[in-house]
């Protein structure tokens, strides 16, 4: 008995002493949760299998070693700063809703017990599960809502990666300006008299509505004529009179924010009336999805898109290349614009992990007010993650851009997405005018 005794003791040394030679860091949960709220159901579930996908990956890449991608967090197997603990994702669905959005925040945090939320791509719903996060003290990464509001709010747990529309919506007008300028490759200087007028039309949501309020700004701005401004109904189930509105002021640009059911509609509706507009211009969402193309096909050639990736970055930035190979390979689809900003959603999830050491939230919030990821480490075409921690734009990263795509056919007649802007980047001329 005194053996044993005296054998229990010198265990118990072994592992106090152990204790104090392992760093704290190691000793911690060897996992980490993340709450990931994405509308995988509804109007918007092409777009969460996107997200959910973009994801999931971003964490298989930081939970593993991946020697060939060109990127920190495919060399660690884990956190390395919390002893390679690895991260876990549990996805939950919010349909579009933002109330389901914001009770899901609540049962992630108080039942699931997740160290952080990634979400929610609807800006409406992302307003109401910030609202939750920023009431229980619980950090979250927004990789997809582009609502200029969501980081106007002074928030001291939200932090979001993406630019926001009013970034993007500048976007279209600096191409615009360029088309007047001779600068898009492939066109001669339009007269601005042939493309001054315009005419939106975008959903009455949280996002849509701030699109439409933004283009009104920067029309002004930049010397356009916003000949017709609407809102119409998400899942409308006919915008027939939409169109008909709009073909009525004789527009030479259209400009719409729609998710893709929405887009989809849009576009067949403006082909069936035969609108006539020089320039389609669409706000990513539905414009930029599998759903979309494949349902529209040469319908859609010459029609633009804002968006934060397209394929063709992999041909001048080798990770964004490294990335998208394995992003189709699990998919079927290249990476696009949801799927890649949910992918670096993640990503800065991890970098504010090693950053921090800790989940303790006091030290993840240090960590992302502190946070700076150079661009080289991402796949988007970005400077880098930075974000603000003073001023206006709390928590918003200051080191996003976009880029602008038009469908075109390759040599093989396959469609494809080409790099319009910025002009110095661009990947194909550009066709203008535009004709169904």
């Amino acid at each position: 008995m005194k053996t044993a005794v005296r054998f229990g003791m010198v265990v118990l040394g072994v592992l106090a002493v152990v204790g104090l030679m392992v760093p704290s860091a190691a000793l911690a949960a060897k996992e980490i949760k993340i709450g990931v709220i994405y509308p995988l159901t509804g109007g918007a579930a092409a777009a969460g299998r996107e997200l959910r996908a973009g994801a999931e990956l971003a964490a298989k890449i930081a939970n593993n070693v991946m020697t060939d991608i060109s990127m920190d967090m495919a060399k660690n197997s884990g956190i390395k700063n919390m002893g390679g603990a690895k991260i876990k994702l549990i996805f939950k669905d919010h349909q579009g809703n933002p109330t389901i959005g914001a009770d899901l925040a609540k049962k992630l945090i108080l039942d699931d017990k997740v160290d952080g939320i990634l979400g929610c791509y609807h800006s409406s719903v992302t307003k109401t599960v910030s609202a939750v996060c920023e009431q229980y003290g619980v950090p979250m990464i927004n990789g997809t809502s582009t609502s200029p509001a969501l980081t106007k709010r002074g928030l001291k747990w939200f932090w979001r990666t993406t630019p926001h529309d009013k970034w993007f919506t500048k976007d279209l007008f600096e191409l615009l300006k360029g088309l007047t300028e001779g600068k898009v490759r492939g066109v001669k200087a339009v007269p601005k008299k042939e493309i001054i007028n315009l005419a939106s039309a975008c959903e009455k949501t949280e996002w849509g509505s701030h699109v439409s309020d933004i283009i009104k700004s920067l029309a002004k701005e930049y010397g356009f004529k916003l000949k017709k401004s609407l809102l119409y109904a998400s899942k409308s189930p006919d915008l027939s009179s939409e169109v008909r509105s709009l073909k009525a002021v004789r527009p030479d640009a259209m400009l719409f924010a729609s998710y893709t059911s929405d887009a989809i509609l849009m576009v067949k509706t403006l082909k069936a009336q035969k609108a006539a507009p020089k320039i389609i211009w669409g706000q990513d969402a539905g414009f930029e999805k599998p759903e979309f193309r494949s349902t529209l096909r040469d319908s859609i050639v010459g029609i633009l898109t804002r968006t934060v990736f397209l394929p063709k970055v992999a041909q001048i930035k080798k990770v964004a290349g490294q990335v998208n190979t394995l992003y189709k390979k699990n998919t079927g689809n290249d990476l696009g614009g949801a799927s890649a900003r949910a992918f670096t959603g993640l990503q800065t999830w991890v970098h504010v992990l090693e950053k921090a050491g800790s989940t303790k939230p006091a030290d993840i919030q240090k960590a992302a007010n502190a946070l700076k990821i150079p661009g080289k480490e991402l796949v988007v075409p970005w400077a880098g993650i930075q974000f603000a921690a003073s001023g206006d734009e709390i928590g918003q990263n200051v080191l996003g851009s976009g880029l602008i795509g038009q469908y075109q056919k390759d040599k093989d007649g396959n469609l494809v997405l080409e790099i319009i802007y910025p002009f110095d980047v661009a990947t194909a001329d550009m066709i203008f005018p535009f004709s169904f």
